[in-house]
């Protein structure tokens, strides 16, 4: 229930939470975020401007990159611009059309000076932005942008607060900076953005031929190597040539869906982009539209004839917007297209054979050591190249390599539990079958490792007794808590298969592992785990940027994703974490997938974003296992599905002055107890000072039949009565309880007269409360 506010004498929450006006405004505001970055990418040893397109981007104070050898800084916030009218927008076609280089670059000149001595009176006025006030002075990288926004995107674009904001950042890197995916946040005076995938290539970088820009011709051919950067734009077919000699293996590949991973507001949920090749004529040599399950097009081409040959990137149903940002690389990079086996065991020798273009060996060793992961990845050094990273796991159960021939039960492989297969379906069409001896109500786990390891496998597994009676079978194995998680990064489609069974006889047993759509061939290997149950759990914890004020506390989500039947509580806690950082409500409860708990800050600033590490631990066969919590975004695609996107880092930022009064605490030794039909009361202490203000607390986002029935001040704490209805409210619901804490004062006044509505100010929220739906 809704509880009516009262003036009462408030404690100063949170940490001087309520003591100036200003704290109020910043609290009201929105969270800054990004959605692009134009362009997504640079060359070692360059500087690159690039537009970062988001919202609530004002007062910039800080571009964090993760990782070393690259520096950020802010050149102009450039706002958001309105629409412009018609005679706006024929008065800016002019003044842009006089600012394009002609090919004289003395009457280029004459004309940059006659429009700069139009005086006032000869001119529609444009409207006041940073960048329209002094168009004469603006690079040609902001004068396109201009033209992009409000001419071209006037006529075509759907407003999309979201990107609406943007910034001219310029990032510098060094020359011995690491290759690779970056992650960049902007940092404002309200918080800290999400963060944004930034690569750091090896080759040459150009971007879409600008139209101010008085250098290379946008039709001359660019040599190989290079990498092109580009947007598209509602309807737009970019086109670009190079030349290319023959005997050249060219790698073709885009980054698209891999820069920005979900769109939550486009179907299917990101940038589709397709590619195609043209000769010199102008004769199709080439189309793809993906790289077998992957959504970014890559294509291998080998050069028959030298000559100049164009590529043409699109999407597929002709989209566009500032946020279908593409990288396209051509080279004679090595390219990893397989790698078998998918994995080995721990501490031992494993050596896996690669396929792919342009790679002087067919062979490598794969590090597995131990304590590096259950999933690790491989890069081929090539000279001073790097080809493209794969997947591989490493287990420390025993391992064999499936033997052919094993199509039927007649000729089944026979192993020994528990155990690792590494196998390949191939050709097309293949089964591999797997025997087995089995004790009635033993269980069994049969788990296929593929597609999470880039393996194109959509598999199938069904585990059959001796009569040949299928005891189970699964196709896609789907999670829990709806969630796709780092196993399988950003994929959209759970092509893993997974079962656990009990045997209901003692004899022997058969697996059968297919390819769903009878596929198949070299590149479609797996990592069969046929075992007992070896119950174990993964966290995520989100968002993976958090701004934080000095003293108080912000909600985060924990989520875990249990494998092997285990249900077991998890305790949350801050690894390593500086002095006066404080995490409450740290327990995922049993048989519970993810709680909300809260992060608080420490009572003085911090210089620097802070990167935090979380923890959950667990008993597990009378053993402690901990595992460290992965950073993630919560990311909505298409409207509807969402995923955990992982991330770099956790980085935390804490502002605000420093507090002198510690945060408030939860006075329990345990989860609350609330019997359904009842209440519950819980105590939260706070500091004794206090100050005239009026207040409400609420609860955020409740289970349902939960409520917050009743709360009153004292001096020093504060008591909340909670309240579990006898129909709504579930036996055994078990979690934590968020309450946000807000200010009413007045708002305007009505135009007719009357009483000012009030207006909610949030100023934070109370530490997580756990608790317990018991019967009564």
């Amino acid at each position: 229930m809704k509880v009516t506010p009262r003036v009462v004498i408030a404690p100063l929450l949170l940490g001087m939470l309520f003591c100036t006006a200003a704290a109020w405004a910043q609290s009201n505001r929105r969270t800054p975020s990004i959605g692009y970055a134009y362009p997504a990418g640079g060359e070692r040893g360059s500087s690159v401007q690039i537009i970062i397109g988001g919202q609530n981007l004002r007062n910039v104070s800080r571009i964090c990159v993760s990782g070393d050898g690259v520096h950020a800084k802010l050149v102009r916030y450039m706002g958001r611009f309105r629409r412009l009218n018609g005679e706006e927008r024929r008065e800016l076609r002019r003044r842009l059309d006089a600012l394009k280089p002609p090919v004289d670059r003395t009457r280029r000149d004459r004309i940059r000076k006659k429009s700069a001595d139009t005086t006032a009176t000869d001119q529609v006025k444009l409207p006041n932005h940073p960048l329209l006030n002094d168009l004469e002075s603006l690079s040609s990288w902001e004068l396109e942008f201009v033209e992009n926004q409000l001419l071209q995107s006037n006529r075509k674009n759907q407003p999309n607060a979201q990107i609406a904001e943007t910034a001219l950042v310029e990032v510098a890197i060094d020359r011995d900076a690491l290759p690779g995916d970056r992650e960049v946040r902007i940092e404002t005076s309200i918080g800290m953005t999400n963060p944004l995938c930034f690569q750091i290539g090896q080759v040459p970088e150009i971007c879409e031929p600008e139209p101010y820009d008085p250098g290379t011709p946008p039709t001359k051919p660019i040599d190989v190597p290079f990498v092109m950067n580009g947007q598209i734009k509602p309807g737009d077919v970019d086109r670009f040539r190079f030349r290319a000699r023959e005997g050249q293996e060219l790698v073709i590949a885009t980054s698209a869906r891999h820069l920005i991973p979900f769109l939550a507001d486009a179907v299917p949920g990101w940038f589709q982009a397709t590619l195609t090749l043209f000769d010199e004529s102008g004769n199709e040599l080439s189309f793809t539209d993906d790289f077998r399950f992957s959504p970014d097009p890559i294509l291998c081409f080998a050069v028959s004839a030298t000559g100049i040959y164009e590529i043409e990137i699109r999407d597929s149903i002709y989209r566009g917007r500032e946020d279908f940002v593409y990288r396209v690389s051509i080279d004679e990079q090595p390219f990893i297209t397989s790698i078998f086996p998918l994995g080995g065991r721990v501490g031992e020798k494993t050596t896996a054979s690669i396929e792919g273009w342009n790679l002087r060996r067919r062979e490598l060793t794969l590090d597995t050591r131990p304590g590096g992961g259950s999933v690790r990845h491989v890069i081929v050094h090539q000279d001073d190249q790097l080809s493209n990273p794969l997947l591989y796991a490493v287990d420390d159960l025993p391992e064999s390599a499936e033997s052919e021939p094993n199509n039927n039960c007649d000729e089944a492989q026979r192993i020994a539990l528990p155990r690792i297969v590494n196998g390949r379906i191939t050709p097309p069409g293949d089964v591999d079958v797997f025997r087995f001896k089995g004790r009635r109500g033993d269980e069994v786990v049969v788990e296929v490792q593929a597609r999470r390891l880039h393996s194109p496998i959509d598999s199938v597994v069904k585990l059959f007794d001796s009569s040949g009676q299928v005891v189970a079978w699964n196709d896609d194995h789907e999670y829990k808590d709806g969630f796709l998680h780092t196993d399988m990064g950003s994929l959209t489609h759970h092509a893993d298969s997974y079962l656990r069974a009990r045997l209901p006889r003692n004899g022997k047993y058969h697996v059968h592992v297919s390819d769903s759509r009878n596929h198949g061939g070299d590149a479609f290997a797996y990592r069969l785990r046929l075992s007992p149950p070896r119950p174990d759990f993964e966290l995520h914890v989100t968002p993976s940027s958090l701004s934080l004020r000095t003293g108080r506390a912000t909600p985060i989500g924990v989520y875990a994703l249990r494998r092997d039947g285990f249900d077991g509580a998890i305790e949350v806690r801050l690894k390593d974490a500086p002095p006066g950082f404080g995490l409450q409500g740290g327990v995922i409860p049993e048989g519970a997938d993810r709680i909300r708990a809260t992060l608080s800050a420490p009572s003085r600033p911090i210089g620097e974003p802070v990167a935090l590490r979380i923890e959950g631990l667990a008993v597990i066969d009378k053993q402690t296992v901990s595992h460290g919590a992965i950073p993630a975004d919560n990311k909505m695609q298409a409207f509807l599905y969402r995923h955990l996107v992982p991330s770099h880092e956790l980085l935390v930022t804490v502002t605000g002055s420093r507090g002198r009064f510690p945060p408030p605490e939860l006075v329990a030794d345990g989860p609350i107890r609330i019997p359904a039909g009842r209440t519950a009361r819980v105590r939260i202490n706070i500091p004794k000072q206090a100050k005239p203000e009026t207040l409400t607390l609420e609860l955020n986002d409740p289970p349902e039949g939960v409520s917050l029935d009743d709360w009153a001040l004292g001096a020093g704490s504060v008591d909340l009565v909670l309240k579990a209805d006898a129909d709504g409210a579930t036996v055994g619901t078990a979690g934590n309880l968020i309450v946000d804490v807000f200010s009413l004062r007045d708002g305007r006044k009505p135009r007719g007269g009357g009483e000012r509505p009030k207006q909610r100010i949030p100023l934070g929220v109370l530490p997580a409360i756990p608790f317990e739906i018991v019967k009564r």
